[in-house]
């Protein structure tokens, strides 16, 4: 099967949720044949020689690098999909473990819209760190899948994932996170993400407000189901006993003030949670 999508993931030192991840993709995708790019920056735990063990086993291209100045997850998403040679991207989190056909149903609900448009996936989410309930995200206990690498059921969560998308069938206007489907000359066009916000934090906000400003959409679909272990991916890691990373209260301080010299006033969101647009 020739595939319309490219799978991206970066990561950053998050090798037990990215081995989840990417034997779901492998798994789960209804382009399970797809081809998959990783960047792995300045990772420590371990992830360089796993990726490298492990390419021809899940068939992916990996690139890993050592930035003095991190890129973080937004230059690297940059980075994969300035790899890119199909029509789509399918951005993933390194945490996230998808459910079946996933990205077919992103694919087919892309397909009925002409203007730049981005698709996401509805989340699932344990209650780990007091994430409220929200439009387009589940919380659920944390014992009702497994809330960590070792102990995450996938067979009762992918159970669960059928169950949902039989029994809703809604589109929401709302980005969920830095994920999802996007024609690759949709996010060309816009640029990506921009550079002065890494290694994290804003990036997504920016990216997201250049676009409602160039007539761009969002919609995130009941038919495609992600778990999310919960931004296991960017700062609330392991070593940090769900805390949230001293790197990202940094880099959320310093783009605050980098988001305020750019745009000049802070966002305001709708009922759904998604940025609006400036007057």
């Amino acid at each position: 099967m020739n595939s319309p999508i490219t799978f991206c993931i970066s990561t950053y030192n998050n090798l037990n949720y990215l081995k989840i991840a990417i034997d779901s993709v492998r798994k789960n995708s209804f382009f399970s044949e797809a081809p998959l790019i990783i960047h792995a920056e300045n990772c420590t735990d371990g992830t360089n020689e796993w990726l490298s063990e492990n390419q021809s086993k899940y068939n992916f291209d990996f690139y890993t690098e050592n930035n003095e100045a991190p890129v973080g997850i937004g230059g690297g998403m940059n980075f994969c999909a300035n790899k890119v040679k199909t029509e789509y991207i399918m951005f993933l989190h390194s945490d996230f473990y998808v459910s079946k056909n996933w990205d077919l149903a992103c694919y087919e609900e892309i397909q009925k819209h002409a203007q730049p448009t981005w698709v996401f996936s509805h989340r699932v989410e344990p209650d780990m760190f007091g994430s409220p309930q929200r439009p387009g995200t589940v919380i659920v206990p944390k014992d009702a899948f497994g809330a960590y690498h070792y102990d995450f059921e996938r067979e009762s969560f992918e159970q669960y994932a059928r169950e949902f998308v039989e029994l809703n069938d809604f589109t929401i206007p709302k980005a969920e996170g830095v994920s999802g489907l996007i024609r690759k000359s949709d996010w060309d066009r816009i640029g990506g993400n921009d550079p002065i916000f890494a290694p994290a934090s804003w990036e997504d906000m920016d990216l997201f407000l250049r676009m409602i400003n160039e007539g761009y959409q969002f919609l995130l679909t009941s038919k495609s189901v992600v778990w999310h272990f919960g931004a296991r991916g960017s700062h609330r890691l392991e070593e940090n006993n769900g805390q949230t990373s001293e790197r990202q209260r940094r880099a959320e301080f310093e783009n605050a003030k980098k988001w305020l010299n750019k745009w000049g006033k802070m966002p305001q969101f709708d009922s759904f949670g998604m940025i609006k647009k400036f007057n």
